[in-house]
């Protein structure tokens, strides 16, 4: 069974320009993989007829299976069409059951067809013609040099609908397809460089058929096991004894699978355990609330959050003494301390969660600079603080110190609740 290899074409100036994010190329990305397409590469070209014949000759050289969206409309810097007519040597012509389906459409919404709608019903001599039940512009299949090509609407829905409906249930009569599984392996609280290290050995000795990749981003690391086959039910066997042969050496970072988030972990041994939260959020400022409400469920163990800002509400509503605010400050691990523990009892919590720093970009001194941010967890009989040291960009601050704070609660609770 050989490889499928498949490259996807988008095809406009708006994607160039920023205008109009290119969502199709990922969704078309996901659809191929599910049933075992390679995707070699996504090319993104403007509306020029050089660069579009020049991307349409290189794509045959790299893939079996081509994906073009957009550039069908009926106006005159619409080229997809054309250009393929001119790359495969062909004429477009009338076709009778297009410009009736282009027709009905519009008698359907009640509207005046015009004479550049009825030409979206011209379509080259050399493609198949696929029927757009939801929009105006035909989808063409083409059977050309060696490579098969579908050309669809870059209109999202009217894409997705054409790759359901007609390419995917195409591609398993035209090509033998192969089996993809993955397998996603979620850590916190280690780097990528240090993740690897921990893991190099297991890593090389993965057989030829599984492939891992590192996918970090901000606070997170993803370890995407790939294996290659023809069961799948073999591959998912084959991936889950690899993973039980990393988790010694990385179990303390992992919290979770797949689609599992780290919020979503969270709540889960929240919610198993019948034990509540609540927050004070100075530098984070409710972000860290705000991603725990994103989970369905959460007011079973969420008990209330405060962004006690100004010092006068750390005492005021939280207990933070003033000496501790004098001596050291708002941003130390004596303050975060009493912070998460005042929070804690305030909302009559299990856990209590604590953060605050510099976020910046003003703020920083000397011996604080921006990006010092002090996190803190209480217990029933403990609290543990940290100190982070992160960038010069708030908002990339503010999203660093949610993931270690959660990830500082979920490492308390394990190392309390054995």
């Amino acid at each position: 069974m050989s490889i499928v290899t498949a490259e996807i074409i988008a095809i406009g100036d708006e994607l160039l320009y920023g205008q109009i994010m290119d969502t199709n190329s990922h969704w078309i990305s996901q659809e191929l993989d599910a049933v075992g397409v390679r995707v070699v590469r996504k090319t993104t070209v403007g509306d020029n007829r050089t660069d579009i014949l020049t991307a349409f000759e290189e794509a045959s050289k790299r893939a079996n299976l081509i994906l073009i969206t957009g550039g069908l409309g009926p106006t005159q810097d619409d080229l997809t069409k054309p250009l393929l007519a001119e790359y495969f040597g062909c004429e477009i012509v009338e076709v009778p059951e297009a410009v009736a389906a282009v027709s009905a459409y519009f008698t359907r919404r009640g509207r005046e067809m015009t004479r550049l709608n009825i030409l979206q019903g011209h379509l080259p001599t050399c493609c198949t013609y696929v029927p757009n039940e939801v929009g105006t512009a035909p989808g063409m299949w083409f059977e050309q040099k060696g490579c098969y090509w579908m050309s669809m609407p870059g209109v999202p829905h009217e894409m997705k609908k054409l790759v359901k409906d007609f390419v995917l249930p195409k591609l398993s009569q035209v090509f033998d397809l192969p089996v993809i599984y993955h397998k996603l392996i979620k850590t916190a609280g280690i780097g990528e460089s240090w993740l690897a290290d921990l893991i190099k050995d297991w890593e090389n000795a993965l057989p030829n058929h599984i492939r891992l990749a590192y996918l970090p981003s901000l606070g997170h690391v993803k370890l995407r096991l790939t294996a290659f086959g023809e069961d799948k039910k073999v591959l998912a066997t084959e991936v889950d004894e690899q993973i039980h042969g990393v988790l010694p050496l990385i179990s303390s970072y992992v919290y979770g699978y797949d689609e599992e988030t780290l919020e979503t972990a969270i709540g889960k041994l929240l919610k198993n355990a019948g034990k509540t939260l609540a927050l004070a959020e100075s530098c984070s400022g409710g972000y860290i609330s705000h991603l725990i409400t994103t989970v369905p469920g959460s007011s079973n163990y969420l008990r209330g959050t405060l962004v006690p800002y100004h010092n006068d509400l750390k005492e005021q509503l939280l207990g933070v003494s003033s000496a501790t605010l004098m001596q050291h400050g708002a941003v130390s691990e004596e303050t975060v301390r009493e912070m998460a523990t005042g929070i804690k009892k305030l909302f009559g919590a299990d856990f209590g969660l604590a953060s605050s720093g510099i976020a910046g970009p003003d703020g920083g001194s000397p011996d604080k600079p921006v990006g010092t941010v002090w996190i803190a967890c209480a217990g029933p009989d403990f609290v543990e603080a940290k100190l982070l040291q992160l960038t010069q960009d708030r908002m990339i601050n503010i999203q660093l110190t949610g993931v270690a704070v959660l990830n500082l609660l979920r490492i308390c609770f394990l190392k309390h609740n054995k």
